[in-house]
């Protein structure tokens, strides 16, 4: 009998297994932030400076980019990318029927209209094997999401591409760093998107990045981005609109901050990493708890780690739903910092259901849109995925250690061996 038997879950007045102060803030804040930001304070610009040129030069040499546009939010980071890429009224953009609400809104902010496609439940990714089945003669891009830090394989998503004329545009907000068959994410698609809010591997607190090889793609993003303009700021401005636009700039302050995280990413990167491994050997063998895969080819940046967990094998006879919400609140309870990412697959939500993004139906009343339908039902690996994940994502970050992963796996151990108690 192991010694967690022994244990008296926290949920039910034992003590806990992780004590509180365990699990470290993030981001770490050091002097080299300090110095970065404090000297934007005293710099001649608040607004988009030196600071924000900086930052798009020096994460495009990071990630091996040509271009890169400093933006105010990853969303608008994707926004920029359906419009660079000639997505507009009527046409259509693939998309994982699973990511967060960015990944598919972002399309209807220029009226172009989201096809679904099922995801494939071990990798959590968009299922490159039924991208084909679901383009039209209105298709006009493929959206990849590299969801939780693991790349989608590329290589297929390209051959899809490649034979219909499309588009490739990658959602890299959560997988900075993240690679397949050794090349980074933003560098297999036509653009790509990343995001530098709070709860990202490179934070700003707030903001995103623009990233592309192609220069003309290049232009078209920076009109959407700065009312519709062809020049950027700290260019000679004419202050003519060549086209719809909005102002999706960032600002000194926040470019300095971004700054001197990227001098640490690669760092964070592999502290990342040594912890999830640490975790992942520690929880591999319990019963009914599948921890996430890498397949062959594929670099994990452990953005998120997010499980599934198995009722067949626990013998639960439930709702999975029902076994995993009460499995995230005795993990909770035990100080293991877990949630559920996403609770609604993306063809459930409101706003697909009803079709009615802009009022009076558009964009799918808007002109040139053919009828989409938008089946739950048609999302089965999606719908399953959703009902028996949840994950971790500051537990494993920089500063924490291989002795905090250590001890959270501890705390998994404790509540999956004594399932029993929560009546489940």
């Amino acid at each position: 009998m192991s010694a967690n038997k022994n244990s008296k879950l926290a949920l039910l007045g034992g003590k806990k297994a992780i004590p509180d102060g365990t699990i470290k803030r993030w981001p770490p804040v050091g002097e080299i932030d300090r110095k970065y930001v404090l000297k934007a304070l005293e710099g001649p610009s608040y607004t988009y400076g030196p600071n924000c040129i900086a930052l798009e030069k020096e994460f495009a040499a990071w990630n091996g980019n040509k271009y890169a546009i400093l933006t105010n939010s990853g969303t608008a980071a994707l926004h920029m990318a359906v419009a660079a890429c000639g997505c507009g009224t009527g046409d259509e953009v693939i998309v994982p029927a699973y990511s967060w609400t960015s990944s598919v809104t972002c399309i209807l902010h220029h009226n172009a209209i989201p096809v679904f496609v099922d995801i494939d439940y071990d990798t959590m990714n968009i299922d490159p094997a039924k991208i084909e089945a679901a383009i039209t003669p209105k298709t006009k891009a493929i959206l990849v999401v590299h969801l939780h830090g693991l790349a989608v394989n590329m290589e297929k998503v390209r051959k899809v591409a490649r034979k219909h004329n499309l588009k490739i545009i990658e959602d890299a907000c959560q997988s900075h760093g993240a690679t397949f068959k050794d090349k980074k994410v933003g560098l297999w698609g036509d653009c790509a998107a990343f995001s530098l809010n709070h709860n990202k591997c490179l934070t700003a607190g707030e903001g995103g990045i623009f990233v592309t090889d192609n220069e003309e793609i290049l232009n078209s993003a920076k009109m959407l981005w700065s009312f519709g303009e062809t020049r950027k700021p700290n260019e000679s401005r004419d202050y003519h609109a060549y086209a719809l636009g909005w102002m999706y700039r960032s600002c000194e302050l926040v470019a300095s901050f971004g700054r001197a995280q990227l001098t640490k990413l690669d760092g964070y990167l592999k502290t990342q990493e040594e912890n999830a491994m640490e975790f992942i050997e520690n929880v591999k063998d319990i019963p009914g708890l599948i921890p996430p895969i890498v397949p062959a080819g594929h670099k994990h940046i452990w953005y998120n780690i997010t499980m599934h967990i198995d009722a067949k094998k626990l013998g639960y006879k439930g709702k999975d739903t029902e076994l995993r919400d009460g499995i995230l609140k005795a993990l909770a309870a035990e100080g293991a910092q877990c949630n559920i990412w996403q609770h609604y697959i993306l063809p459930a939500m409101t706003v697909f259901q009803a079709q009615n993004a802009y009022g009076k139906g558009c964009p799918w009343t808007c002109p040139n849109a053919q009828k989409v339908v938008y089946n739950p039902l048609d999302y089965p690996v999606s719908q399953r995925h959703c009902d028996t994940h949840f994950g971790m994502t500051m537990p494993f970050r920089a500063p924490n250690s291989r002795k905090t992963a250590k001890m959270i796996a501890g705390a998994f151990k404790k509540v999956f061996e004594n399932l029993g108690d929560l009546g489940l």
